[in-house]
Parts: C-alpha cells; structure tokens; sequence
C-alpha cells in the first residue's frame, strides 16, 4: 500500500520511475552542494530501497497544480559512523526555487507526526547539517528541535580532509 501524505499545500508521496532525473536536476544546481555533500549516483535507488525494507523513507514533495516534484524529504533509519547512531533522521532536499516558502517545516511536520505517530518512533528524531547551513538550522529550530553543541560532530564521510568547510557538523533532536 502506497502511503502519502498531505499538507495544506503539498503532496508528499512515494517515487516513480520518472522522478530520478528530477531529482538530478535538483542536483545540478550548485547551491545545492554549498551545504550538503552531493548524494551518491545510485541516491533515489537507495531510498526507494530503504522504503521496501523499512516501510518508510523519503517522499517525493509534489507542490500539487504547479511542480510534480520539488524535492525529497522524509525520515531514514540511520546506522552509519557518527555518536548519536542508530537513530532516525528527518532530511529534507529541496529545489531551490522553493526556499524560504515553509515548505521545508511543513513537510518536515507531516513527516514527523507520521513518524511519531504511525509508525510510532517513541523515543526521538534526530537532523543535522553543516555548520554553516543556516537555512536547514532554521528549519529544524522552527520545527521545534533542541540542540546541544556538545554533540555537534565531524561528518565521518570528510573525516580525512580536516579543513573541509561541511566537515564539522550540528545535531538537532525532536523528542516525541
């Protein structure tokens, strides 16, 4: 059963074949690396995986009328190499035309009330960013989350490149 999810003003739901050089185009533009390290080649594959193994994962962001895709957001599972794993993250990718709309926070609301909520993550969710990236910082503020420089990190794909600009990283956490 396909799962969507509906705000006021977008759609979020699951991908199509279609959506993969969509979501390219995001990624050519370079705004969208100032803050984020690129996604790897086989990205949608990955996520359209982690829906068939976890039930859940990042939705397609469809601005209903208007974009069939404007982006992914959504909440994975993760387990790779940092303090605060395993935990479930909230992330978000955008297009930039779509910036400074709330987009962004409303669709990261939705997402976590259906992760709270539905598929009943009980103890909290996590987000975090580059330093620098004030905008996604601003997100996860608005959306409630706390965060404690204690726990900021550095990102362990940048670990052999110490003077990285998005090595070091901060944690945001939402507690149910």
């Amino acid at each position: 059963m396909a799962i969507r999810l509906r705000t006021p003003r977008l759609l979020l739901r699951e991908w199509r074949d279609d959506d993969t050089a969509r979501f390219a185009a995001i990624w050519a533009d370079v705004a969208m690396t100032e803050y984020l390290l690129p996604p790897s080649p086989n990205w949608v594959v990955g996520a359209r995986r982690h829906w068939d193994a976890h039930g859940f994962g990042q939705f397609v962001v469809e601005l209903p009328g208007e974009n069939a895709f404007i982006g992914a957001i959504g909440l994975d599972e993760l387990r790779w190499a940092v303090p605060f794993a395993p935990a479930i993250e909230v992330a978000w990718r955008l297009a930039r035309p779509y910036w400074g709309r709330g987009y962004a926070t409303e669709a990261a609301r939705a997402v976590l009330e259906d992760g709270f909520f539905r598929l009943g993550f009980d103890d909290e969710i996590v987000a975090f960013t580059a330093v620098g990236n004030q905008r996604s910082r601003g997100v996860m503020e608005r959306l409630g989350m706390s965060r404690d420089p204690e726990e900021d990190f550095d990102h362990p794909r940048l670990a052999a490149e110490p003077d990285h600009p998005l090595l070091r990283h901060v944690l945001y956490r939402l507690k149910r």
